[in-house]
């Protein structure tokens, strides 16, 4: 099929996505005919009559079917970031092919027999570390993969993963209808009691988008946060909280509760087929952390410090919310609005305060800045790479000597198209052959509210972090120098991977970063250094409840993937029992968190939401060293660079680790900057 933009060559700068020739018409027939040709890359390997050897087995392996994942990487990018109900059903129908590949490829016992011998003479003095960690990756994949179950199981591990995958496509699909399903609409003025201007200015553009009077607030981030933060009207902020917290939980076509129930209940079988008692046991095998007894030590440590923390932060919450005159129950969606008030009155700073030094493009531009600072790295515009919304931005990377990097797309607000949250990907990962070195395709997707007509896109302080997190992850990205492409970029342990992330948010507190370039949008006012100092304070605002609450997530993930058996109790029991040792607040009822807990049944974070915490530690360490020699010192910001973001998963993260701090990590700077002790 030649006309098929998918199968020809992208005559494109950099041989980037030539989106604006893709429909979604064209993912079906050229994934079916990428698998034939990396079904054929397959046979050469398993029908060379030569022995096994890291270049003709695992390397080659390593080289098949890249158009495939080309065409996959696309796919699944914009089922995410800009999607409809045609490329849904495609990606649905997709899947279930690539699946059945993936199946095909580990479930070979030619292939496994080729790899197992690799990998058993892997400390041969022909090999170096990069290619001893693939041999390692690749044969844990095989075995993962099913590679050494009898014929009478692999059937069944078949049956299993291809569900697997389609449930999770539909577990996100849900939570995406039922995140755009929801508008509160609003007529009378008096509803808007509190809420700053800048978002009645928003709701009120997006109801005369639906054609209607009044003002439209939904449960998209950039309206529902600042709501919850602001509005007075504690009815309507309970409304929005049930909604938001009740999506795909209504007993109806888009109700998760049997989709959760079936995936954990598919991972155990899948689990317990491969030798695990659990499936937490299985997913930890390449992860740092390496089995479920050491995550849940982890966590424990943790609660312990901040569980007293949280106590303390509702007590003064509750103490000012009675002084303001709340004279019920302190409830879950009065968290967020005594928390801004309390915040405001203790450090006279909230978001509405600093929102006006914080306009999207000088963020943006700021940190790039940062980048260069830090890493020499400098970006250009180009608005000839295609891009698949016109609200996307095509950037350049280039380093100090203007070698190119990396493309970087930035993609900032909300559509009806796109998932919620924030998050980095890649439409091509960094690797080399021979003197070749194919460089990525990075892109950063955030929900940042949209400008309105009189004032331009704002961040909140929280979505400030959230960028510098995103950009840390595309720096992981753009910076990688890996040879293979499995190694590269961000495939590392997932306990690893949010490392460079946490440790760009850290800059967000530095009055030596924000004061070269925070101004007011509108007078060109620098950030007053008292306001500097107040962020730095505030940094401590609530950190007990935040870590314990984090900290509550991490075991309900644990929770659903450490059964031993299928889970027979209504899923808001299980929650409840499970999130009942790190509540603060009163549960509230007939809501879900599972049932929206996209990082666990579609993201890929199932057994690793600890990660966050465990990465945070590291990034405490981390950035306490870069402290002690200089925020922009180049010799460690260029030790960074070298042993973490360039380096991939091309050895353990603790060897990297150590490589950059010169020692192991310890928990101290994480206490003592989140104020835990």
């Amino acid at each position: 099929m030649m006309s098929n933009p998918l199968l020809q060559h992208w005559n494109t700068p950099y041989e980037t996505p030539p989106f604006h020739l893709i429909e979604p018409a064209h993912f079906e027939p050229a994934v079916k005919q990428a698998i034939s040709l990396a079904k054929q890359e397959i046979r050469v390997i398993t029908e060379n009559p030569e022995a096994p050897s890291f270049s003709n087995s695992v390397a080659a392996l390593e080289k098949s079917g890249e158009i495939l994942a080309r065409i996959s990487s696309v796919l699944y990018n914009l089922n995410v970031a800009e999607t409809t109900k045609e490329l849904q059903g495609v990606a649905q129908e997709v899947t279930t092919y690539l699946t059945r590949f993936s199946n095909d490829v580990t479930l070979n016992r030619k292939l496994f027999t080729r790899i197992r011998s690799v990998y058993e003479e892997r400390y041969s003095p022909d090999l170096n570390t990069e290619q001893i960690m693939l041999v390692e990756k690749r044969y844990l994949s095989f075995l993962l993969g099913g590679a050494s179950l009898e014929n009478n199981k692999r059937k069944k591990y078949r049956m299993i993963s291809e569900e697997l995958s389609k449930l999770s496509l539909k577990f996100e699909e849900n939570v995406l209808d039922e995140t755009n399903a929801f508008q509160m609409h609003l007529t009378d003025p008096g509803d808007l009691a509190g809420l700053p201007a800048t978002l009645v200015e928003m709701a009120s553009m997006t109801a005369r988008s639906l054609g209607m009077d009044g003002w439209v607030f939904t449960l998209h981030m950039p309206s529902y946060g600042p709501f919850m933060q602001y509005s007075d009207r504690r009815d309507l902020r309970e409304k929005m909280f049930r909604a938001y917290n009740t999506r795909a939980f209504h007993n109806d076509g888009k109700d998760n509760r049997a989709i959760v129930k079936r995936i954990t209940e598919l991972r155990l079988e899948l689990a317990r087929m491969l030798g695990f008692n659990s499936y937490a046991e299985l997913a930890l095998t390449d992860r740092m952390a390496e089995t479920p007894e050491k995550v849940c030590a982890f966590l424990g440590e943790l609660f312990a410090f901040s569980h007293s923390a949280a106590t303390r932060d509702y007590i003064d919450l509750k103490k000012f919310a009675v002084e303001c005159g709340h004279t019920v129950s302190l409830e879950r969606w009065d968290w967020p609005y005594y928390s801004e008030k309390l915040k405001k009155n203790r450090y006279n700073i909230d978001d509405e305060i600093l929102k006006p030094y914080l306009k999207l493009e000088n963020v943006r531009e700021a940190i790039f800045a940062l980048a260069s600072r830090l890493f020499g790295l400098r970006f250009v515009r180009n608005s000839m790479i295609p891009v698949y919304h016109h609200e996307v931005e095509a950037w350049e990377v280039f380093d100090v000597n203007d070698k190119f990097i990396s493309v970087l797309y930035s993609d900032f607000h909300p559509r009806k198209g796109k998932a919620g949250g924030a998050w980095m990907t890649s439409y091509r990962d960094q690797r080399k052959d021979g003197k070749s070195d194919m460089r990525p395709l990075i892109s950063v997707v955030t929900n940042f509210n949209r400008p309105t007509e009189s004032i331009p896109s704002l961040l909140t302080f929280n979505e400030f972090t959230t960028f510098l997190h995103e950009f840390g992850h595309a720096l992981h990205g753009m910076l990688s120098d890996c040879t293979y492409e499995s190694l590269s970029c961000t495939n590392v342990a997932r306990d690893f991977v949010e490392l460079p992330s946490q440790f760009m948010e850290n800059f967000a507190f530095e009055p030596e970063w924000l004061d070269g370039w925070a101004v007011h949008y509108e007078t060109g006012a620098k950030i007053p250094s008292e306001m500097i100092e107040m962020i730095k304070e505030a940094s401590l605002f609530n950190e007990g409840y935040a870590c314990n609450r984090q900290l509550g997530f991490g075991f309900l993930d644990m929770a659903w993937h450490s059964i031993t058996s299928p889970v027979e109790t209504e899923i808001s029991e299980f929650e409840s029992k499970i999130l009942s040792k790190s509540e603060i607040l009163p549960s509230a009822e007939n809501t879900s968190m599972s049932c929206s807990f996209t990082h666990l049944f579609s993201g890929g974070y199932a057994a690793g939401y600890y990660g966050y915490k465990w990465a945070e530690v590291l990034d405490a360490d981390a950035f306490r060293y870069f402290k002690e020699k200089g925020i922009f010192n180049r010799e460690t910001s260029e030790s960074f660079r070298k042993n973490i973001l360039e380096r991939g998963g091309s050895d353990k993260p603790s060897v990297l680790y150590r490589n950059f701090r010169g020692k192991e990590p310890t928990i101290d700077a994480f206490l003592e900057r989140s104020g835990l002790r």
